[in-house]
């Protein structure tokens, strides 16, 4: 019996065609790895940055938190008893003194101690301006307070306090700013 070569449904020699299409299956799985390593790649990058984006949440929510309970500590206390120590203000770490919210007055420039409330011989709160403390994270914050004067209209001054914290180990990273004008007609 003779040996016959394939013949596909066409009349084109199977081998003929199998000839033509040399080392595109290499091709083809190169491509397609190629392709696949690029989707993996994306993929992982996307996982990092919701990690990332839920981390920096993290520490927002919980610096708001401690930001909102420090405040709530001077809205319990007395107006004249509103003020920081004058020794620990002056004594107080950087970025303190640098921060915008160290003198706010109308005309005052940041490290101008005129427009900072002092405790004087009024009875102070204990609080002081620059306290380490951890959030319910786990993590360390830097909670930094200012007690300022603020004019309000017709040249009144109320008192501004101002709660900003920060990153516990960089300092220059703040987390959450809040502030609250106490006036001595609506306090107690």
């Amino acid at each position: 019996m003779p040996m016959h070569e394939p013949v596909s449904c066409c009349g084109t020699r199977v081998n003929e065609a199998r000839h033509g299409e040399s080392g595109f299956g290499l091709i083809e799985l190169v491509i397609a790895m190629t392709v696949l390593s690029i989707g993996i790649l994306a993929l992982f990058a996307m996982f990092e940055s919701g990690i990332r984006s839920t981390t920096r949440a993290s520490h927002v929510t919980t610096a708001g938190a401690l930001a909102d309970r420090e405040m709530e500590n001077f809205r319990a206390i007395r107006y004249d008893a509103i003020g920081l120590p004058d020794d620990q203000v002056l004594a107080a770490a950087a970025p303190y003194a640098t921060d915008p919210a160290y003198a706010p007055t109308a005309g005052a420039t940041a490290g101008t101690r005129a427009a900072l409330v002092a405790c004087g011989t009024s009875p102070c709160t204990t609080n002081v301006p620059v306290q380490a403390l951890t959030g319910a994270d786990g993590r360390s914050y830097r909670v930094d307070t200012y007690a300022t004067w603020q004019s309000v209209g017709s040249g009144r001054l109320v008192k501004l306090v101002t709660i900003v914290v920060r990153d516990g180990t960089d300092p220059t990273r703040v987390w959450a700013r809040t502030a609250s004008s106490f006036d001595q007609s609506t306090g107690s």
